[in-house]
C-alpha cells in the first residue's frame, strides 16, 4: 500500500497535464478559426523552379516565432514536399492539406535557428514569410522548413527570391 500513494499521486498529475495540454490546442484552434484556408494549388503551376523533400516544423505568426498555426492543417510537424513554380509554392505536408502561396503573396525568405518546439544549428532552418486570405482578411506568417534533399537550401532561398523580384518588377508596371 505504501508504493500505491505515489504511484496514484503520478498518474493523477500526468493525467490532468494531458487534459490541460488538450484544452489549450483547443483553446488556441478557437482563437485562431478565423484565419483563411491556404489556397488550393491550381492545376497549370507553370514551369518548376525547384522541387525538394524536407521537413515541416512549423507555421506561426509573422515575427512570433512562438506563436504556431493550429489550423488549416498547419498545426503539426512532418515529412514534407515542396514545388516552387512560377505560380508560387506548393507545400504538401504528409498528413495534413496541401497548401499553395501564390507568388504574389511571398514576402520574404531567410534562415532561421529555431522556431515553436525546434532548434538547429545556425541557419539551418528556412523561413518562408507569406501573406495568407484575401484582401479583407489577410494575416502575415512564417513558415519553416528544414531542407533535406539537398542539404544545402541556397537553391532553394535563391527560387523564392527570384518569384518575389519577379513580382516586384510585374506590380512596378
Amino acid at each position: 500500500m505504501d508504493r500505491a500513494l505515489p504511484v496514484i499521486i503520478i498518474a493523477a498529475v500526468t493525467v490532468l497535464a494531458l487534459v490541460g495540454m488538450y484544452a489549450s490546442w483547443q483553446a488556441r484552434k478557437r482563437r485562431q478559426s478565423a484565419l483563411p484556408q491556404p489556397h488550393v494549388a491550381p492545376a497549370q503551376l507553370g514551369p518548376e523552379l525547384f522541387r525538394c523533400d524536407c521537413l515541416y516544423v512549423a507555421t506561426t505568426l509573422a515575427g512570433q516565432p512562438l506563436e504556431r498555426i493550429a489550423v488549416s492543417g498547419l498545426g503539426f510537424p512532418g515529412q514534407a514536399a515542396v514545388l516552387i513554380s512560377e505560380a508560387g509554392l506548393a507545400l504538401s505536408i504528409a498528413g495534413g492539406t496541401d497548401a499553395f502561396i501564390p507568388a504574389t503573396d511571398l514576402r520574404g525568405v531567410g534562415r532561421a535557428t529555431w522556431t515553436i518546439d525546434r532548434a538547429v544549428e545556425s541557419g539551418g532552418l528556412v523561413v518562408v514569410t507569406w501573406m495568407l486570405g484575401d484582401a479583407d482578411n489577410r494575416v502575415e506568417l512564417d513558415t519553416y522548413l528544414r531542407i533535406v534533399e539537398p542539404e544545402d537550401p541556397t537553391d532553394f532561398l535563391r527560387a523564392i527570391d527570384g518569384r518575389i523580384a519577379a513580382n516586384s518588377r510585374s506590380e512596378a508596371q
